[in-house]
């Protein structure tokens, strides 16, 4: 080869070499025939990292391998120990088979779903919602998560409440957190609407694109409006008529969303939440979970239906108020 063809050549080799290289989530992420990103399909949030980040991993942004094996190991010891396999003070609770609570830590290896603030860890409580809570602890002082405050009824459950009424899933919120089961949730979509289909509670939420402002109706599940910023689709969510299952109920009716989903890959949808209550926590807070693909159906959680619980829990409560009365 001549010099001049041979410069030539290595210049353009290392012309090709360093050029950036598309990412996979520009090339390999499938559009909708009007040109969005296509969000459709199911999505599994389940995930055995954590949402705050532990105090034993103070300053560490990021697991390593031998960190998250361990935190799986536990997970399966865990499991193993609900199964009865081994020796294990665990009494009248689900096994293993009724649960699907994941058995990895998230793809990206954080440390926390929490990604701001930076130490991985949820705001403070505000002092108002720190009397609050007080309050509520002081007042259901020896009872159950499942039963009623002494005294009270449907009404007065306590922060599971609104999971026990089957109102709204405890892992639906919105927003969405990985949780004990039915870590799913379907997305359908047109050039004008968006649609998210909880598998806990088969709570639906129907979001429109097309500028609309908020109404000023009160929802168990707030009022949603979306649009795209570029790739990703923006959901913003205010008024809540209360608190609802999110966080055991710690969040208010002053809560406000704003969800993100990211398409980065076929079998990637980057789900960020940022959280701006003042009610609640003295500043905003964000957390992320990359959902998986979820090749099979979603089926009814029929919640109400079989929550034959119910009766029995508000029964038992006013024996227990009864015996506590003789005495």
């Amino acid at each position: 080869m001549k010099p001049l063809c041979m410069a030539v050549s290595l210049a353009l080799a290392v012309f090709v070499l360093w050029s950036p290289i598309p990412a996979v989530a520009q090339t390999d992420v499938p559009r909708t025939v009007w040109g969005q990103p296509d969000l459709q399909g199911v999505w599994d949030f389940r995930t055995i990292t954590p949402m705050e980040r532990p105090d034993d991993l103070s300053g560490q942004e990021f697991l390593t391998s031998e960190d998250a094996s361990e935190l799986e190991q536990i997970r399966a010891a865990q499991n193993a120990a609900r199964d009865g396999e081994v020796p294990a003070d665990i009494v009248g609770n689900y096994n293993t088979f009724w649960f699907d609570r994941g058995e990895s830590v998230i793809g990206t290896m954080r440390s926390s779903l929490v990604t701001d603030p930076p130490d991985g860890r949820i705001p403070s409580l505000t002092t108002a919602a720190e009397q609050k809570r007080a309050v509520e602890a002081k007042a259901r002082e020896h009872t159950g998560p499942h039963e009623p405050t002494p005294g009270g009824w449907v009404d007065d459950l306590g922060p599971n409440g609104l999971q026990v009424r089957c109102i709204t899933g405890f892992n639906s919120g919105p927003p969405m957190t990985p949780g004990g089961y039915n870590n799913n949730v379907q997305l359908f979509q047109t050039s004008d609407t968006v649609v998210l289909f909880n598998e806990m509670n088969h709570n639906v939420r129907v979001v429109p694109l097309d500028g609309r402002p908020h109404t000023e109706l009160r929802q168990w599940t707030g009022d949603s409006r979306g649009h795209w910023e570029g790739d990703t689709l923006v959901v913003e969510t205010v008024n809540f008529m209360r608190e609802t299952s999110f966080m055991r109920g710690g969040a208010s009716a002053d809560l406000r969303l704003r969800e993100r989903f990211t398409r980065v890959s076929r079998d990637v949808l980057l789900y960020q939440v940022t959280v701006d209550d003042p009610s609640t926590w003295t500043q905003p807070w964000t957390y992320e979970v990359p959902m998986k693909s979820n090749p099979d159906p979603m089926y009814e959680y029929a919640c109400h239906e079989g929550n034959y619980a119910m009766e029995v829990i508000l029964a038992g409560a006013r024996v227990k108020e009864a015996e506590a009365g003789d005495k």
